[in-house]
């Protein structure tokens, strides 16, 4: 039988490679990489000359029928993801279970990971935590993802892109409310790292522009009465009662929608939609009612 090694690689700084695990890309009789491009960077940094081929989330399907093969002839593989601790938001989870089902043996080669990274210098209550990997793109199904979570007193560590971050932190804001605390770490072990904490409301506002690199957000658990004081998100029927209460008030529509987008796991623009829908409606009862 053969064994195939998941071994750890640096996020950013090359340095941080463990000995083990460059003796096992080194012993290894091919590693199969996210992006071999990305691994042959760390390779030649080592002098490590070790085959490499691709597994990524489009090919790994057909890349387990030849691993198997090979294990099955008693090589030794290992398998890297571009950063990090593989299978944290990478491909290989079928690979290994396939291995492993078929009797090979999976170690694991520990080191360097981007969550425990950015929660052991996020300052906040970081234990238990809940990793969520990377949120949906759009606004509402982050929202509706992150909901059942705003209660619970675990601390949750997410990815995002940093085209995203704004948006998720605009997200974050609406479903946990602006004080509560958290933690933006950028270009972990990188030449330009960034650890910035403070309240969700604050990092909205400080990373409202232009964002580069790779992102990790720790967001504090709740508090008991401080999470319950937050109001529930509103189901559909209820915010459009809520926005025709508000519109038969003379409410305008980006009042409105400013009201009720944190309440809503709806995108703000749809909100204001809405809004407007309803003001048209109010304005047409009432001409009714005068004609």
């Amino acid at each position: 039988m053969g064994t195939i090694q998941v071994v750890a690689t640096p996020i950013g700084n090359l340095e941080d490679m463990t000995l083990r695990g460059l003796r096992a890309l080194v012993e290894a009789d091919r590693i199969y990489a996210e992006d071999t491009r990305r691994t042959r960077v760390l390779l030649d940094h080592h002098g490590i000359q070790t085959k490499t081929t691709s597994l990524h989330t489009g090919n790994e399907e057909a890349r387990i029928a030849q691993a198997l093969a090979q294990l099955d002839a008693g090589d030794c593989l290992a398998l890297v993801s571009d950063a990090g601790t593989p299978l944290i938001s990478d491909p290989g989870a079928r690979l290994i279970a396939s291995a492993a089902e078929a009797g090979h043996r999976v170690e694991p080669i520990p080191g360097p990971s981007a969550v425990l990274a950015a929660l052991s210098v996020s300052g906040l209550r970081a234990h238990p935590f809940t990793f969520l990997g990377f949120l949906p793109r759009k606004s509402g199904a982050r929202r509706r993802l992150l909901a059942p979570h705003r209660d619970r007193s675990e601390a949750l560590v997410l990815f995002e892109s940093p085209n995203r971050l704004a948006e998720t932190l605009a997200d974050l804001v609406a479903v946990f409310g602006p004080e509560r605390r958290a933690c933006v770490a950028r270009e972990l072990t990188k030449l330009h790292e960034e650890v910035v904490r403070g309240p969700l409301e604050t990092l909205e506002k400080r990373f409202a522009g232009e964002v580069r690199g790779e992102v990790t957000l720790v967001v504090e658990g709740g508090e008991g009465a401080e999470s319950a004081s937050l109001q529930p998100l509103l189901e559909a029927h209820e915010l459009d009662q809520r926005m025709a209460e508000l519109a038969s008030e003379g409410r305008r529509p980006r009042e409105i929608a400013a009201l009720l987008a944190p309440l809503s796991p709806l995108p703000r623009r749809e909100v204001y939609a809405r809004a407007v829908a309803h003001q048209k409606a109010a304005e047409d009862e009432s001409e009714a009612s005068r004609g």
